[in-house]
């Protein structure tokens, strides 16, 4: 099931408040605000490697089903939004603002972008921006942002949180478990106590460094968005 269909899903029952600090009125599909929203989003996404596709559509209806007897209100405002990235800022904060206490749907609403920047087996630098803003207007963290993106397209080879294998936004003591595991396993000192060849050591003194490496390169990172955040 696409994160799109969740959302379809989501809209036409109440919202689950476990997953909300503030839930507002009504159900997501009954809020005229919602659908023009995501259904603007999405459209100005088509736009933002600079050229938009008369069926970039297809995709979108494929992934967001809209209610029986509005598909050609979504069209209409599809086809118009989609002329331009402009004003796709204003969207995302009217998302923000009517559900920023249910950070989980908005989170659906990101990954469900990104699945539709993913459709056609590329994802430029300017969609990368464009899915990055959306994140930092719906009030989500960069480390959201990183597992989606390792999520749709794969996590780098020297990422760090692919190093640990974690998540990137796992918490500070799962990060610090992971490493301790990472790196007990890898320990020169293994090889050692097993009798391996110096080759084989020095391969296990690579890679804890490279465990350490990406361990102290987490701490760093998370450090500094503290002391952004605190700013």
């Amino acid at each position: 099931m696409s994160f799109w269909r969740k959302i379809a899903g989501l809209a036409v029952r109440k919202i689950d408040e476990a997953e909300c600090d503030e839930c507002p009125p009504g159900l997501p599909g009954e809020d005229p605000a919602f659908s023009t929203a995501v259904t603007a989003l999405g459209a100005k996404l088509a736009k933002a490697d600079g050229e938009a596709h008369a069926g970039e559509y297809d995709v979108f209806a494929t992934v967001f089903q809209s209610e029986p007897g509005s598909e050609g209100n979504v069209r209409r405002l599809y086809q118009l939004a989609r002329q331009t990235t402009r004003g796709f800022e204003s969207y995302a904060r009217r998302l923000k603002k009517r559900y920023g206490g249910c950070p989980q749907l908005l989170e659906d609403v990101l990954d469900g972008l990104f699945h539709i920047a993913a459709s056609d087996g590329a994802v430029t630098g300017d969609e990368l921006a464009y899915l990055e803003r959306v994140c930092e207007l719906f009030g989500l963290s960069p480390l959201t942002f990183r597992r989606l993106k390792a999520t749709h397209l794969g996590a780098a080879n020297d990422d760090p949180y692919a190093i640990l294998s974690v998540a990137p936004d796992a918490s500070d003591e799962a990060v610090r478990a992971a490493w301790k595991a990472q790196l007990s396993e890898a320990h020169p000192d293994r090889a050692r106590a097993r009798g391996l060849p110096a080759e084989f050591i020095e391969v296990a003194e690579a890679k804890a460094a490279q465990i350490n490496a990406a361990y102290d390169e987490i701490v760093r990172e998370r450090k500094a968005m503290r002391l952004e955040g605190a700013a």
